[in-house]
Protein backbone atom coordinates (compact mmCIF):
# COMPACT_ATOMS: atom_id res chain seq x y z
CA UNK A 1 0.00 0.00 0.00
CA UNK A 2 2.85 2.43 1.13
CA UNK A 3 4.79 1.42 -2.73
CA UNK A 4 0.98 2.66 -4.40
CA UNK A 5 1.31 5.92 -2.45
CA UNK A 6 4.62 6.14 -3.17
CA UNK A 7 4.00 5.49 -7.06
CA UNK A 8 1.32 8.15 -7.31
CA UNK A 9 2.54 10.86 -5.12
CA UNK A 10 6.04 11.34 -6.20
CA UNK A 11 5.72 11.73 -9.80
CA UNK A 12 3.03 13.75 -9.38
CA UNK A 13 4.86 16.07 -6.98
CA UNK A 14 7.54 16.20 -9.40
CA UNK A 15 5.44 17.06 -12.84
CA UNK A 16 3.46 19.47 -10.48
CA UNK A 17 6.64 21.22 -9.61
CA UNK A 18 7.34 21.73 -13.47
CA UNK A 19 4.03 22.70 -14.37
CA UNK A 20 4.38 25.36 -11.63
CA UNK A 21 7.61 27.00 -12.50
CA UNK A 22 6.27 26.78 -16.63
CA UNK A 23 3.11 28.53 -15.35
CA UNK A 24 4.81 31.45 -13.19
CA UNK A 25 7.30 31.91 -15.85
CA UNK A 26 4.57 32.54 -18.81
CA UNK A 27 2.30 34.02 -16.80
CA UNK A 28 2.54 36.51 -13.89
CA UNK A 29 0.24 35.73 -10.92
CA UNK A 30 -0.36 39.66 -10.24
CA UNK A 31 -1.98 39.81 -13.80
CA UNK A 32 -4.79 37.58 -13.81
CA UNK A 33 -7.97 39.33 -12.57
CA UNK A 34 -11.39 38.19 -11.81
CA UNK A 35 -13.82 41.23 -12.39
CA UNK A 36 -11.28 43.69 -12.89
CA UNK A 37 -9.63 42.90 -9.29
CA UNK A 38 -6.37 40.44 -9.04
CA UNK A 39 -7.24 37.25 -7.68
CA UNK A 40 -4.35 36.84 -5.52
CA UNK A 41 -2.60 39.74 -4.28
CA UNK A 42 0.89 38.42 -3.74
CA UNK A 43 3.63 36.50 -5.45
CA UNK A 44 4.38 33.74 -3.24
CA UNK A 45 0.74 33.50 -2.27
CA UNK A 46 -0.57 32.28 -5.66
CA UNK A 47 3.20 29.98 -6.54
CA UNK A 48 1.83 28.16 -3.33
CA UNK A 49 -1.81 27.88 -4.12
CA UNK A 50 -0.71 27.18 -8.32
CA UNK A 51 1.29 24.25 -7.33
CA UNK A 52 -0.97 22.87 -5.10
CA UNK A 53 -3.95 22.60 -7.90
CA UNK A 54 -1.28 21.02 -10.24
CA UNK A 55 -0.32 18.61 -7.52
CA UNK A 56 -4.15 18.03 -6.45
CA UNK A 57 -4.32 17.70 -10.73
CA UNK A 58 -1.72 15.11 -11.30
CA UNK A 59 -2.69 12.63 -8.04
CA UNK A 60 -6.25 12.66 -10.09
CA UNK A 61 -4.19 11.51 -13.14
CA UNK A 62 -1.79 9.14 -11.49
CA UNK A 63 -4.30 7.40 -9.41
CA UNK A 64 -6.37 7.26 -12.30
CA UNK A 65 -3.49 5.26 -13.82
CA UNK A 66 -3.06 2.87 -11.29
CA UNK A 67 -6.85 2.18 -10.83
CA UNK A 68 -7.43 1.36 -15.02
CA UNK A 69 -4.03 -0.89 -14.51
CA UNK A 70 -5.45 -3.42 -12.26
CA UNK A 71 -7.00 -6.20 -14.26
CA UNK A 72 -10.20 -8.09 -14.22
CA UNK A 73 -9.50 -10.81 -11.56
CA UNK A 74 -8.04 -8.00 -8.85
CA UNK A 75 -11.31 -5.94 -9.55
CA UNK A 76 -13.95 -8.79 -9.12
CA UNK A 77 -12.06 -11.11 -7.02
CA UNK A 78 -14.50 -10.91 -3.39
CA UNK A 79 -12.43 -10.31 -0.23
CA UNK A 80 -14.33 -12.72 1.40
CA UNK A 81 -13.52 -16.40 1.99
CA UNK A 82 -16.21 -18.46 0.33
CA UNK A 83 -17.74 -19.83 3.91
CA UNK A 84 -18.22 -16.37 4.54
CA UNK A 85 -19.67 -14.87 2.08
CA UNK A 86 -23.70 -13.92 2.32
CA UNK A 87 -26.18 -16.24 1.35
CA UNK A 88 -27.35 -15.95 -2.57
CA UNK A 89 -23.88 -15.09 -3.62
CA UNK A 90 -23.14 -17.18 -6.76
CA UNK A 91 -19.46 -17.53 -5.61
CA UNK A 92 -20.26 -18.99 -2.49
CA UNK A 93 -19.30 -22.75 -1.27
CA UNK A 94 -21.92 -25.52 -2.35
CA UNK A 95 -24.85 -23.18 -3.81
CA UNK A 96 -24.46 -23.70 -7.40
CA UNK A 97 -21.18 -24.09 -8.99
CA UNK A 98 -21.94 -21.70 -12.36
CA UNK A 99 -18.80 -19.45 -11.27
Amino acid sequence: MMQRLIHILWPSFVVAGVADILFTTLFDPLEIVYRGEPLIEHRIAAYTIGFFVFWLLCISSSMLTCYFQRGANEINRCPLPPPKRPAGCPKREGEGDCC
